[in-house]
């Protein structure tokens, strides 16, 4: 299935691009967007971030399906 991922702050930086198309199983989860994005980041990026899916926060274990958009948003520091 296809599935669009929104890319904020390090996650952009890291791909190059605030968006990208992966191609996913069916059975596809939203933890494995997260693993295919950082199995194609060469640098450190942060961990553990926010995960949505189709605009709401979403659970690494929670299904996705066909034309989903999922966004990885790393934590924000300021002050």
């Amino acid at each position: 299935m296809n599935v669009r991922v929104l890319l904020f702050a390090s996650y952009a930086e890291a791909v190059g691009s605030d968006s990208l198309q992966l191609e996913l199983p069916s059975t596809a989860r939203v933890g494995d967007v997260l693993t295919e994005v950082r199995r194609r980041i060469s640098r450190d990026v942060p961990p553990s971030p926010m995960m949505a899916r189709n605009a709401e926060y979403a659970e690494l274990d929670e299904l996705i399906h066909e034309g989903d958009e999922v966004a990885i948003i790393p934590p924000v520091a300021g002050g």
